[in-house]
């Protein structure tokens, strides 16, 4: 249990500095330029997002099932899972970077490198290592796109923006492919790896790619219905989300391939005291900052710019649904470590099917309030759904009698 209890702060950590380094890059970006600008840009990177999250396919969470089962039994064809999952991932980012290009420019021709670098990182995680994905995912990125994009505003250049968020995604794929080179040596390509590779994960890759599009969908249809200056709006005011969302994947990233381990050999019990452990955590690390924001997002949003104070009702459903959200603890990464990976899909479509119909309904008359209503009817059925599923199919709840032991940390990552 220490290696999960280090993983888990690593990653927790790494999610933190990125989370405070994506809400200074809005700062900055809704300071130096103006609403109708800065939204434009945040639906373009929106965009580019969700593109780079269909083209993954979902293969990191595929890489992290195999590696860490074929680690135990000595690494037998690791080398064969990852070049089955970096092939079609680097064709569909291609193809989209073509397809996208005359709309997004270099942001398109990035998408190539930002689905290879998550990819390869994932790839490390299904050993069990959290340090590159802290490191260059949570650390470098995030802190080299600040540091360029106040470069581009400190010069006033907005159409330079584009290249100062992209351009930093390069070094992280070097750096990931380095450090994974040196761990996975080369072996034969056994017959069978890649269609067992993505047997599995192809109703995730369905999966992965609506969940990048539920992720950040409601960014651009705010942009399409209410214009790029609501878009600026509703972006800033939920860019507090990314702290649920981080911490939450930082915890999964650290647990989850424990998780498919635990539950591939039938221990149910050590899926139960993992689930709930990370439960307990992400609360504890999370509700703090929902009820701060809560109260205080009148004076917060202000540091976005007096246009952004009158959005603090869209502060308060953010932050309601974001304490239930975190108090279901990571539901869909069990689920699928369970191996239900269709039933995740189907309670991804339900939830992308609440936001849209309620963002198609309120957008038009409330701009962003009508937007963050959505994107809370996703979120809401999003985690109330598996985790019903898994209460009645394994009885797994997130709080229990592991909870507690959780708290004592030292007894948790002893035992």
């Amino acid at each position: 249990m220490a290696a999960v209890t280090r993983g888990g702060i690593a990653g927790v950590t790494g999610a933190g500095f990125s989370a405070l380094a994506q809400f200074l890059l809005v700062v900055v970006v809704t300071r130096a330029f103006s609403a109708a600008e800065a939204g434009a840009f945040f639906a373009a990177t929106a965009v580019a997002l969700m593109a780079a999250g269909v083209a993954k396919l979902d293969a990191g969470n595929g890489l992290v099932y195999f590696i860490a089962r074929a680690s135990t039994y000595g690494h037998l064809g690791i080398s064969g899972y990852i070049r089955a999952a970096v092939v079609p991932c680097a064709i569909v980012a291609c193809a989209a970077a073509v397809v996208l290009y005359p709309r997004l420019g270099v942001l398109a021709a990035m998408l190539p490198v930002m689905v290879l670098g998550d990819v390869l990182l994932a790839a490390g995680r299904g050993f069990g290592s959290m340090r590159a994905t802290v490191l260059l995912d949570g650390v470098l990125l995030p802190a080299a796109q600040l540091v360029l994009v106040a470069g581009v505003a400190v010069a006033g250049a907005p159409e330079w923006l584009p290249v100062a968020w992209g351009l930093p995604y390069v070094p992280v794929l070097v750096l990931a492919a380095a450090g994974l080179r040196g761990r996975v040596p080369r072996s034969p390509y056994l017959p069978g790896t890649g269609r067992d590779l993505w047997r599995h994960t192809a109703p995730r890759s369905v999966a992965g790619a609506l969940q990048a599009v539920f992720q950040r969908v409601d960014i651009v249809i705010v942009a399409l219905l209410g214009g790029p200056a609501q878009a600026a709006v509703y972006t800033a005011a939920t860019r507090f989300k990314v702290v649920g969302q981080l911490a939450n994947q930082g915890l999964a990233q650290a647990v989850q391939s424990r998780l498919v381990e635990a539950l591939a050999r039938g221990e149910l019990a050590r899926a139960r005291e993992l689930y709930q452990g990370a439960t307990v955590w992400l609360v504890l690390l999370t509700w703090p900052v929902w009820l701060a924001y809560g109260a205080l997002a009148p004076w917060l949003l202000g540091v976005f710019g007096p246009a952004y104070e009158a959005a603090a009702p869209v502060a308060l459903v953010l932050a309601g649904t974001m304490m239930v959200a975190t108090a279901c603890g990571m539901v869909d990464v069990v689920l699928t470590a369970a191996g239900h990976t269709g039933r995740s899909l189907l309670n991804l479509l339900a939830a992308i099917g609440c936001t849209l119909a309620l963002d198609l309904a309120l957008i038009p008359a409330h701009g962003a309030l009508g937007a963050v209503v959505g994107w809370s009817g996703g979120v809401l059925v999003k985690n109330l759904l598996p985790l019903w599923q898994l209460h009645r199919r394994y009885g797994l709840h997130p709080f229990g009698r592991h909870s507690l032991a959780a708290l004592r940390l030292r007894r948790w990552a002893a035992a």
